[in-house]
């Protein structure tokens, strides 16, 4: 780990400190909003990954302690921890949130070329963004316009919703592709008929997950779908 390692967990732990706390100032009284307000500004994050010289020390140091964290913020903890998340019974899809952060990163490190670490970062980004941009906004829009409902597996949608999704993701993914690119990410070309083709899989899959369990399948998903048409 070098200083410039160390300058930028500060400043994320800084960030998702603010962050929580807002979260939680909020929550009592608008919980879906806090709720999709922590998902969004948390999933920020992914524009610091190139920033670290290694992505084993956001694994090690960053990803994988909020995960622990937020895991005996569940019901599955061995102690009991009372706050606002838990309260509202959102603490498993948080943990959610955390862990797929910490294997995408992980698995893509692993199979980067030797001597670059960072080759698939690009990767692990373009699969969080449905996650946390087109989820984030689709629950919103969804919950304040929503008025053509369907329902799958038990779990109430709308098609206004999962339209913002596909809209979301497909935007921000661009724009994510062309950060990443700007500041020397080795990626493909941008290429828009994969980020339409994929943006529209992790809607179908949002749609047809449930529990917070989306917040797994469609990352997993969508880092899988991009490394197949892009690398491969």
């Amino acid at each position: 780990m070098i200083f410039s390692d160390i300058l930028a967990l500060i400043i994320v732990y800084i960030y998702v400190a603010v962050i929580f706390v807002v979260a939680e100032m909020v929550l009592k009284t608008r919980p879906e909003v806090s709720r999709k307000f922590l998902h969004i500004m948390v999933g920020n994050m992914i524009f610091a990954m190139p920033f670290f010289s290694d992505p084993w020390v956001m694994v090690w140091f960053l990803t994988l302690p909020i995960t622990i964290g937020l895991f005996f913020l569940t019901e599955y903890s061995p102690i009991t921890i009372k706050n606002s998340v838990t309260e509202s019974g959102h603490a498993l899809g948080l943990f959610f949130y955390a862990l797929i952060w910490t294997i995408l990163i992980a698995v893509f490190t692993i199979i980067a070329p030797a001597g670059d670490p960072k080759f698939y970062i690009w990767i692990v980004a373009l699969a969080i963004v449905p996650m946390v941009y087109g989820d984030g906004f689709a629950a919103l829009i969804g919950q304040k316009f929503g008025k053509l409902k369907y329902t799958v597996f038990g779990g109430e949608k709308s098609v206004e919703g999962s339209l913002t999704m596909f809209v979301i993701t497909s935007v921000m993914s661009v724009f994510v592709w062309v950060v990443f690119s700007s500041i020397g990410c080795v990626m493909p070309e941008l290429n828009i008929v994969y980020i339409l083709t994929i943006s529209a899989v992790a809607t179908v899959c949002e749609a047809l997950s449930y529990g917070g369990i989306d917040n797994l399948t469609v990352p997993a998903i969508t880092s899988i779908l991009y490394f197949l048409v892009a690398v491969l």
